[in-house]
């Protein structure tokens, strides 16, 4: 072979070479680019969860006790104890320590302390109980009202100073300048009687509204709240108050032990988010061992416990909270199910680019067959002609797979946690240069020499055609079976594409047996041009297997997407209305009571208690039963068209009027209905400052799963761990009930006008119905927080990328499938209008020719699209990206789909009239020519 002699070959060949080296060029861009761009997506979705989750608590918290009895008199140095918390990061190994930062500078808290004085006003509370805490990043939410904030550097020969808020010091009694006498817990070994310390009341403050959740968990530092008296009768007033930085050293001074320093630590996820939190949870797991190891070697000898040194005081044992390493854990398994997602619609474009490729390559070697065939009769082995076709199009393959490499490299987004794959991009590569030899050995080697055994030889053929669709048929079926059984894993891109070839087989079976029924019947009517069409139809059907293949896998892979996408849309509205319940919810700790309401906005107030039931009929005991009171007529002005508030509307619960001698109507969920079938339930109720009340929970309805799944209960039920017995009762119940602070309270609004629906306008009326600590969710809000999540949007990034290449991959190969067989069609039409055949009905004869392969692709393709949702329906779990209760419901785009048929439809028509028009150009001889 001389360079003379291939480059003669190229450009004879350079339309199929383009072909060629644009899908080699997409396959290979699409390696080095998506990798990366789903590692961004998932450093994106894994940052908003952290940072969600680190506004709200701390991810990584260090806490220890300092040992303030080692010295005498007992001291602590709290200063240099919080500041020497932020080297205890050099323990970190493995570079992870780069990736952490301590926030706030630390605080501390006391164990309750017993207020001996003064002495709270009201005879319904028995002790007082008061927490002492530092805080310093509760300063950003408070607002001094009188006095001032407890100073860090207390004056000499002063008593430390507290800050209290407005309500606890109106529950207290006091004022700024009072004075606090407290008793703290005595230190056992050391003490005979428990310490006291005088605390001088420095300002009062008010809370401000925070929206980054700062409030969770700290409402004590706000409401005081009240519990039953453990081993005796009567309520303990539960407060909190701040104090300055070195309040710990005057109250070591005093005899007090020291308090629980806790430092926290900031996970830094910035750039590739996902590689810096595996790096940092390896470290994590062993932190808590490399810090005992490093600091804590001594053993503390009033207690007898293990000692360590930090900053030069002595402490107890150093305990580590990670909740990094479960979120990373929970992530991994979302961020799992996404990838198989994403994974077929990859692994069907590839199938779809490499079965593009083929037909490429068959039309190249059709155009090349006479000349073959010439080189052949003049002495070419086959090896030669190989060889030949090889060093014409390896070039440029391996050219195009190099451009593409580069180009999708520099598209990629740097600093994510994904990386280019070159791997697949040379097997692609390879896979498409070796279809090129294959394909022209097929084409070219020898024929066998006709013998007798002919007949067996077709027999043979008919066998293997029966044993290779046999084994693409159990593959299928055994794939879908593992699949459903085993959850997705790396078999979910490969099954999608043995299904597609599983169903272009029975088509393939079943598509001449339908154009012969469709024969039969044009035989027996007038005119040649319907027989003629369905003859060659079926004629041509096996012959055009693989753009059937093509055009069912694209049309199946992108109803499949927009099947997805549908899902994926409609559950994330659903899944907002669940987490915000309306228009928009406020959330309070405690059963609150709303203060105002704001014109044009309906409320409806949901109180959650926990109470211990007892069977009425058996006396069984219930603990722990989640109890809900309601208004039904005010949840049905909130959703009208809600199940739940249709069926409490209509039971017993609305309008009646509780008291302890009547039992309260109310629904159960289903296991706390099993767990009492015939008769109702009774509780104890104990008021502070009231004797106890027996009161009876009587059924009247049993929730069905859409009333449980209803969005009014979702911030509610949210609050509630899983499994946990639910009744719901009417809201007089509330006047019967007890105040609890471990309950919730839960304003559901919703905007009667336009403007009351603004989130503004919402927040602003949960603001001033439930105050500044309410944890206030907007729906419009919530929903865009969703739709905004990196796997979400990556996922649709991915899917419409592929889809459109997809879809453009499939046009080529069924123009490149329709221009093969062309001259097939040419030839029966010049043969026809030879014989008298006018220009209409030459244009419906190639109409008719082509028109089964669009309807059989549009069968194909949406039957696989719908198909395999259903087979993947155990696995295909898209809760995690929708936010809701329940599994959506798949939803099919069927205006996609129909677009995609009538595509597919409108590209064969406009071959079919094509052609006709360039057979209508063609002169007399030509027609000739081709008969």
């Amino acid at each position: 072979m001389t360079r003379r002699l291939i480059r003669k070959e190229t450009r004879g060949d350079l339309p199929l070479l383009a072909c060629l080296a644009v899908l080699v060029l997409a396959l290979t861009a699409l390696c080095a680019w998506a990798p990366a761009f789903a590692g961004g997506q998932e450093d994106r979705a894994l940052r908003q969860r952290v940072d969600a989750a680190q506004s709200q608590a701390p991810l990584i918290s260090l806490s220890t006790t300092p040992e303030v009895f080692n010295t005498q008199p007992p001291a602590v140095d709290m200063a240099t104890l919080l500041g020497a918390g932020r080297t205890l990061t050099q323990q970190l190994g493995g570079g992870a320590a780069r990736h952490v930062a301590f926030t706030g500078g630390g605080s501390y808290d006391y164990d309750q302390a017993s207020l001996l004085s003064p002495r709270p006003p009201g005879p319904a509370n028995t002790s007082t109980e008061l927490t002492v805490s530092y805080l310093p990043s509760a300063r950003a939410h408070l607002r001094y009202v009188s006095g001032h904030a407890p100073a860090d550097r207390t004056p000499l020969a002063t008593a430390p100073q507290i800050g209290l808020s407005e309500t606890t010091a109106r529950a207290l009694g006091v004022r700024v300048g009072s004075r606090l006498t407290l008793a703290f817990a005595k230190t056992p070994g050391v003490q005979n009687a428990p310490p006291q310390a005088e605390l001088r009341v420095s300002g009062v403050y008010r809370t401000t509204a925070a929206t980054d959740g700062f409030w969770t968990g700290r409402e004590t530092l706000d409401q005081p709240s009240r519990h039953p008296q453990e081993r005796s009768a009567g309520t303990v007033l539960a407060v909190r108050g701040l104090v300055g930085l070195d309040a710990a050293d005057l109250l070591a001074g005093a005899g007090v032990g020291g308090p629980r320093v806790t430092w926290e630590l900031r996970a830094d996820l910035s750039g590739a988010a996902l590689d810096r939190a595996r790096a940092l949870t390896g470290p994590l797991s062993q932190y808590s061992a490399d810090l005992s190891a490093a600091l804590c070697q001594g053993v503390d000898p009033v207690t007898g416990d293990i000692a360590c040194q930090v900053g030069g005081q002595m402490t107890g044992p150093l305990l580590l909270a990670d909740f990094l390493t479960p979120m990373l854990d929970a992530f991994t398994a979302q961020d799992q199910q996404a990838r198989s997602l994403a994974t077929f619609a990859v692994d069907a474009l590839a199938a779809v680019t490499l079965a593009t490729a083929a037909v490429a390559v068959r039309l190249l070697l059709r155009r090349r067959q006479s000349h073959l065939r010439l080189q052949r009769a003049r002495g070419a082995s086959t090896a030669r002609l190989v060889l030949l076709r090889c060093a014409v199009a390896w070039p440029v393959v391996l050219t195009a797979a190099l451009l593409g490499w580069a180009a999708g490299r520099a598209l990629a987004p740097t600093g994510t946690s994904g990386s280019p794959q070159p791997v697949p991009a040379t097997l692609a590569t390879a896979v498409v240069a070796l279809t090129v030899p294959l394909m022209t050995w097929l084409a070219v080697r020898e024929p066998r020499r006709p013998g007798r055994l002919r007949r067996t030889r077709r027999k043979t053929v008919v066998g293997r055609r029966l044993v290779l669709e046999l084994t693409v048929l159990l593959g299928a079926a055994a794939g879908v079976v593992a699949l459903r059984s085993q959850g997705p894993d790396g078999i979910l891109g490969a099954v999608p594409v043995l299904v597609a070839l599983a169903v272009v087989l029975l088509l393939l079976r079943i598509y001449p047996l339908v154009l012969r029924l469709v024969l039969r019947q044009a035989r027996r009517g007038r005119g040649t041009v319907g027989f003629v069409g369905a003859a060659r139809a079926a004629h041509d059907a096996p012959a055009t297997g693989l753009a059937l293949f093509v055009l069912v896998l694209t049309l199946g892979t992108a109803v499949f997407g927009g099947l997805v996408h549908r899902t994926i849309d409609d559950g994330l509205t659903a899944g907002a209305a669940w987490t915000t319940g309306a228009d928009a919810s406020a959330t309070v700790s405690g059963t609150a009571a709303p203060q105002t309401a704001t014109p044009g906005i309906r409320t409806a107030v949901q109180r959650l208690r926990v109470l211990d039931l007892a069977g009425q009929a058996d006396g069984a005991a219930i603990p722990q039963v989640a109890v809900i009171t309601v208004d039904p007529r005010r949840l049905a002005a909130v959703a009208p068209k809600s199940p739940l508030a249709e069926a409490l509307l209509s039971s017993a619960l609305a309008g009646t009027r509780a008291d302890a001698s009547t039992p309260l109507p109310s629904f159960l969920s289903p296991g706390l209905r099993a767990r009492e079938r015939t008769g109702g339930f009774t509780t104890t109720v104990v008021t502070p400052g009231r004797p106890p009340v027996d009161l009876t929970l009587k059924p009247v309805g049993t929730l069905t799963a859409a009333q449980l799944d209803d969005p009014l209960l979702g911030p509610v039920t949210a609050q509630i761990p899983v499994g946990t017995p639910l009744l719901i009762t009417t809201a007089e119940a509330d006047r019967l009930l007890p105040q609890q602070a471990s309950g919730s309270t839960v304003l559901l609004l919703k905007g009667g006008t336009p403007a009351g629906t603004e989130p503004t306008a919402l927040r602003s009326a949960a603001a001033r119905a439930l105050g500044p600590l309410a944890r206030i969710q907007v729906r419009s809000e919530t929903l865009n927080t969703l739709r905004a999540d990196g796997l979400t949007q990556g996922l649709g990034t991915i899917y419409t990328v592929t889809s459109i290449l997809a879809a453009l991959t499939g046009l080529l190969a069924l123009a490149l499938e329709l221009t093969l067989t062309s001259d097939e069609r040419s030839r029966t039409t010049s043969f026809l209008r030879t014989l008298g055949l006018g220009g209409r009905e030459a244009g419906a004869l190639h109409f008719l020719q082509l028109l089964p392969l669009a309807v059989a692709s549009a069968v194909g393709g949406t039957l696989l699209g719908l198909l395999e949702p259903r087979l993947m329906a155990g696995t295909l779990d898209l809760r995690q990206f929708t936010g809701g209760p329940a599994q959506p419901a798949l939803r099919t785009d069927y205006s996609l789909t129909l677009a995609l048929v009538a595509g597919v439809t409108a590209l064969i028509l406009t071959a079919a009239a094509t052609e006709t028009v360039l057979a209508r150009r063609r002169r007399l001889g030509a027609v000739l020519r081709l008969t």
